[in-house]
C-alpha cells in the first residue's frame, strides 16, 4: 500500500473526529474522509501509516441511507462542518454513541446502558440517555468569527479555514450562523477596500485587520461588531462606525487588539468605537452582558435545555452551597442562585468575573460570589483555610478537562453531588474515571446535548452522587 492507490471500501463505522472506518479483507484499516458509515467507495490514499492509511472518497459506488444533501455548497471544503451530509437523526445518534464509546474505552465504564426517558434502568448500570437535539439544526450560532485575508489575485476575502490548515475559503454566508450577518460582513470589506486597510497576513506578520468577530443577542436583537486588529488604531474609524451604522441592529461597534505572532484570535484590549462594548441576551428571565471575550455558549436554543438539565441535576431546596467552577460571565451560577442559599464562581478571566457581578446586580441576585484566578489555584487555598462548605458542585471546563489538583480538591470539598459539564467527552471520561477511582462518587446519569449541529462536537452532562446518598439519588 502506498500514497495514491485506490482502493475500494465498505465504510462500517465512523471516528469521533468525522473519518469514515473501512478495512480491506485482510483486515488493513482505512480512515477515510467524506465517507459515511454504509457507503460503498472508491478512495485514494493521501497518507500510510504501518497499521492504518488515510484516503479521501473519490467516488461512491453505493450511499449509505443516512446520507443527505448538505445545505451549504462549500461544507466539504470547510473545516467548520464535519456532518452536513449525515442525516439529523444519524447525527444524534452518533454523538450519543460517541459519549458511550469514550466512558467505555477512556474511562473504563463498561456498565454503561443506551436508554430512554422512560426505559427501566438496569441495577448498576450508568444510563447514558438520548442525545437533545434541536428541530431546527441550521442558523443557531449567535458568535461568529472570520479570519480575513488575501486570495491569490490580491483580494479580500472573509471566510472559514479549511480542515486543518490556514487557508481562507470565502465564505460569508455560514448556514450555521445568522443570516444578517453577510450584509454586515460585505459593509466591512467595502470598507476596507475603500479606504486601502490591508487584512493581515500571518506569515509577515504584516497588515491590519485580523478577524471579524460577530455577536447576537438573540432574545434583544442586539448585534456587536469587534475588528480584529494587528495594531492600536483604525484608521479612519468614523468612516467605519458610519458604514456600519446604517445596519440599526448593531449597538456596539469596537475594535479588539491583537499584535501578537499567535494563533489565538483575540488579544485582551478592546476599544469601542460606538455604543457599550457589550451586547446583551437572555436565558430563560436572565439578562446577560457580554463583551468580546465572554464566554457565552453559541446556541441559546441549547443553552436553555442544557442549563435546565444542570438545574435538574442539582435538586437545589434553597438551602444548598454550591460552587461553579470555570463560571465564565456567571450563566450556569445565576441561574442556579435563586435554588440555592449560595452560590459561588471561579474563572481565570477578570473581565468575566466583572460580567459576571454585573450580572448579578443586574437581575437583582444577592446570594453570589465571584473569586478571579484559576480554579486549579483558588479553590484549593479556599478549601486549605477552612472555609468551604459545600453541598453542590459544578464543573465546566475548557476542552482539556480539570487538572489532577483540581480533582484532588474537589474530592476533599465532599459535596453530595458533582455535575460535569463537558465539550469533549474523551477528557470527560478521564475525569470521571478519576473521581470515581479515588472518590466516594458513582455516576449516575449521563445527558449528552447537541449544542453544535452539523459538526463533530457534542456537549455532556453527567451526575455524580456520593454513594451513601444513593437512596436519595436514585434514578427515577
Amino acid at each position: 500500500m502506498k500514497k495514491n492507490d485506490i482502493v475500494e471500501l465498505t465504510i462500517t463505522d465512523m471516528t469521533d473526529q468525522g473519518y469514515g472506518v473501512g478495512k480491506t479483507s485482510d483486515g488493513y484499516t482505512f480512515f477515510v474522509k467524506h465517507a459515511l458509515p454504509l457507503d460503498r467507495v472508491r478512495a485514494i490514499v493521501t497518507k500510510v501509516k504501518k497499521n492504518y492509511s488515510f484516503a479521501t472518497t473519490k467516488e461512491y459506488l453505493e450511499c449509505s441511507p443516512c446520507r443527505v444533501t448538505p445545505s451549504c455548497d462549500i461544507a466539504r471544503a470547510c473545516g467548520g462542518c464535519q456532518l452536513q451530509e449525515m442525516s439529523y437523526e444519524k447525527q444524534l445518534e452518533m454523538k450519543t454513541q460517541k459519549v458511550e464509546h469514550m466512558l467505555q474505552h477512556i474511562g473504563g465504564f463498561s456498565q454503561t446502558m443506551l436508554v430512554k426517558e422512560n426505559d427501566t434502568i438496569s441495577a448498576n448500570c450508568i444510563p447514558i440517555y438520548p442525545t437533545i437535539g434541536m428541530e431546527q439544526p441550521y442558523r443557531y450560532r449567535n458568535k461568529t468569527q472570520l479570519p480575513v485575508g488575501r486570495d491569490k489575485n490580491g483580494n479580500i476575502v472573509v471566510g472559514f479555514y479549511a480542515g486543518r490548515t490556514h487557508e481562507i475559503i470565502p465564505q460569508k454566508d455560514c448556514m450555521l450562523a445568522d443570516a444578517m450577518c453577510p450584509s454586515i460582513v460585505s459593509a466591512v470589506i467595502s470598507f476596507m477596500t475603500q479606504y486601502q486597510i490591508a487584512p493581515y497576513d500571518e506569515k509577515t506578520h504584516t497588515g491590519l485587520v485580523r478577524h471579524i468577530l460577530l455577536r447576537k443577542g438573540y432574545t434583544t436583537g442586539q448585534w456587536m461588531v469587534c475588528l480584529v486588529i494587528n495594531g492600536k488604531t483604525m484608521p479612519h474609524c468614523d468612516s467605519l462606525v458610519s458604514a456600519l451604522s446604517s445596519i440599526q441592529e448593531i449597538t456596539s461597534i469596537c475594535l479588539n487588539i491583537n499584535q501578537e505572532k499567535t494563533n489565538v484570535i483575540l488579544g485582551k484590549e478592546v476599544i469601542s468605537l460606538k455604543g457599550p462594548a457589550y451586547i446583551e441576551d437572555d436565558i430563560g428571565d436572565l439578562r446577560f452582558q457580554i463583551g468580546p471575550l465572554s464566554f457565552f455558549q453559541v446556541n441559546p436554543t441549547q443553552t436553555s435545555k442544557l442549563y435546565q438539565t444542570v438545574l435538574s441535576y442539582a435538586k437545589l431546596t434553597g438551602q444548598e452551597d454550591v460552587w461553579d467552577l470555570y463560571c465564565g460571565i456567571g450563566t450556569i451560577s445565576l441561574f442556579l442562585a435563586r435554588s440555592a442559599k449560595r452560590v459561588r464562581g471561579v474563572e481565570i478571566i477578570p473581565q468575566a468575573i466583572e460580567n459576571a457581578k454585573e450580572n448579578a446586580k443586574r437581575n437583582h441576585i444577592d446570594n453570589t460570589e465571584f473569586f478571579v484566578g484559576k480554579a486549579e489555584e483558588v479553590v484549593p487555598a479556599i478549601v486549605a483555610n477552612g472555609k468551604c462548605q459545600t453541598d453542590v458542585v459544578v464543573v465546566d471546563p475548557p476542552r482539556k478537562g480539570c487538572e489532577e489538583i483540581l480533582l484532588q480538591t474537589l474530592l476533599r470539598m465532599d459535596p453530595k453531588r458533582i455535575i460535569y459539564v463537558s465539550c469533549d467527552p474523551a477528557t470527560l471520561a478521564r475525569d470521571l474515571q478519576y473521581i470515581v477511582q479515588k472518590g466516594n462518587y458513582e455516576i449516575q446519569k449521563v445527558q449528552p446535548v447537541d449544542m453544535f449541529p452539523m459538526t463533530e462536537h457534542v456537549e455532556t452532562v453527567v451526575l455524580l452522587s456520593q454513594l451513601q446518598n444513593r437512596p436519595d439519588d436514585v434514578i427515577d
